[in-house]
């Protein structure tokens, strides 16, 4: 079956629907979902849906487009994150589109989450956006490629790809890589090596084509794949047990379910 590697099924779009969601995703094939924090005062949101449901997973962590919240230091991330349905740290990272100025605080952020996976050997979710540079620099400074992790959710380029890869990261794709204007990211996904490749959804955002506009759920990563096989001319058999295979080997401490 298929990993959503990234959603958000604790956001109210989707809470508020869960069986349907998880109906949803059955039907499509999508077997395991990992439910992402981007705040620590909804991190109990997150795990309790990691608790109830065996297919679904958490991470804990602070997203860096959130300024004025209660800031994370290693030692809360690593309390948090000594439990076993939390199978990574973030989602963390730096955005320099949706926030300008001084950004040195979500730099100190981004070491934080690093410092605590590395305390904790659970891998890295690390969200980049007009930021590639920094980004990579910070991942070497701290010695991110000690646990690994994944580029989600990635719009950067094959350059910027490869760099992550060198240092033990997986690339996750979304539904951005079935839009027909993303042309520079369908030629990266035709070049990231299986071996190193996730899909997800990032919902309820980025809907992939035909759902574009609408509330995205973990079932649709089944469309991502199918771009991905088209886009490589491979069956899309083999997209689903590489990117599985892959989720499993990345996050140890996600144990699938039948």
């Amino acid at each position: 079956m298929f990993v959503d590697s990234h959603c958000h099924i604790n956001f109210p779009e989707l809470a508020q629907n869960i069986d349907q969601v998880r109906a949803s995703m059955l039907t499509n094939e999508v077997g395991h979902a990992l439910c992402v924090s981007v705040t620590l005062d909804k991190f109990p949101e997150v795990l309790a849906l990691a608790e109830q449901y065996p297919n679904i997973y958490a991470s804990v962590g602070v997203h860096p487009d959130y300024e004025d919240i209660q800031e994370p230091t290693v030692a809360e991330l690593v309390s948090l994150a000594d439990h076993p349905r939390v199978v990574a740290i973030g989602e963390t990272g730096l955005d320099y589109f949706r926030l300008t100025g001084d950004l040195n605080w979500q730099r100190e952020r981004f070491r934080t989450h690093i410092r605590a996976a590395r305390a904790t050997g659970k891998p890295l979710i690390i969200h980049t956006r007009n930021a590639a540079e920094d980004t990579l620099r910070i991942m070497q400074e701290e010695g991110a490629a000690e646990v690994g992790g994944v580029m989600h959710c990635f719009t950067e380029s094959w350059e910027v790809a490869q760099g992550a890869i060198e240092m033990g990261f997986y690339i996750s794709f979304s539904g951005i890589v079935t839009f027909k204007n993303a042309v520079a990211l369908k030629e990266v996904a035709q070049k990231v090596p299986l071996a190193s490749m996730l899909i997800e959804t990032d919902s309820p955002y980025l809907a992939p084509i035909p759902f574009r506009g609408k509330t995205n759920q973990p079932a649709y990563v089944r469309h991502v794949a199918e771009e991905i096989a088209k886009l490589r001319d491979i069956p899309l058999q083999q997209v689903m047990d590489a990117t599985t295979s892959n989720f499993f080997s990345l996050f140890k401490h996600a144990q699938p379910c039948n």
